[in-house]
């Protein structure tokens, strides 16, 4: 897709954020927009804002978790624009938690949002816009967090390297056509990401008492201290007109991804090195 101009854009978590800012800048660049997201009230505002600025918008509550929820945004997308071409399935939220001590209910929160979100987005818009018969784009947000792995946090990265999975074999799928994909792995952008799990279903704590937990102060600065989402999302516009698979927005991660290759290498070469392993052509 070299251009946005009269394209028409889906955006889940459209209403705050990274959602809201690649909004804007798609929508600067031509495109109508229908922003999704599961809050009524952020996402009325958000829509007021945009026909304020000028942006040919329109909105719908939209719970990604639900399959039926998805079905029932893409048909008030048709209904509004009349096409689709341009998925962003951005819709996330975080939670960290040592191994053992996770409930599977947090689990199941976390799956059910971050990955099968996204899944609801891309079968269900897929074959939509190949309807159009115009092409379009796929963005599905993953993290740096989807490439390298740290300590206490796994139901993130369980995810969000789900994400990064799906999107390369989904992208293999589709490089034949005129359709393209894009898996946005950012590091810290200054959103509110880090108050997601504040309300999720199962909650012990009040808000009041999760929020002055050390630990959730401590994630709350180092998310603040991101870089802006309007950076991001007008980076991703770009990307987007290049279609360029993978969207990276912090150069300084970059160690973590060698380090992590590093690790797999020299295991690799222990079993290369085993003669029980005779290298084979690979199919």
């Amino acid at each position: 897709m070299t251009e946005l101009t009269g394209k028409t854009a889906f955006i889940t978590g459209g209403a705050s954020g990274l959602g809201f800012a690649m909004a804007k800048s798609m929508g600067a660049r031509g495109a109508k927009l229908m922003l999704a997201d599961i809050d009524g009230a952020k996402l009325e505002a958000a829509g007021s804002q945009l026909k304020t600025e000028g942006f040919e918008v329109a909105t719908c509550v939209c719970d990604v978790a639900s399959a039926q929820s998805v079905k029932a945004a893409a048909d008030a997308t048709i209904d509004a624009f009349g096409a689709v071409h341009i998925v962003v399935n951005n819709a996330g939220v975080a939670l960290g938690g040592q191994a053992g001590e996770t409930a599977l209910a947090d689990w199941k929160w976390i799956v059910d949002i971050n990955l099968m979100g996204v899944v609801h987005g891309v079968e269900t818009f897929l074959p939509l816009i190949r309807e159009s018969g115009k092409g379009g784009h796929i963005i599905n947000v993953a993290s740096m967090a989807g490439l390298a792995a740290s300590a206490a946090m796994a139901p993130y990265h369980a995810t969000k390297f789900a994400v990064v999975g799906y999107s390369e074999s989904l992208q293999q799928e589709m490089v034949d056509s005129n359709i393209g994909v894009s898996v946005l792995c950012p590091a810290w952008v200054s959103t509110d990401i880090h108050k997601s799990s504040l309300d999720r279903p199962g909650q012990t704590e009040s808000r009041e008492e999760a929020m002055a937990d050390p630990a959730f102060q401590q994630i709350k600065a180092v998310v603040e201290s991101g870089i802006s989402a309007d950076l991001v999302g007008a980076y991703v516009a770009d990307c987007v007109e290049a279609n360029r698979f993978y969207i990276f927005t912090h150069p300084e991660m970059e160690q973590f991804l060698d380090m992590r290759h590093q690790m797999i290498k020299k295991d690799y070469a222990a079993c290369a090195s085993d003669p029980r392993f005779a290298a084979k052509p690979a199919a």
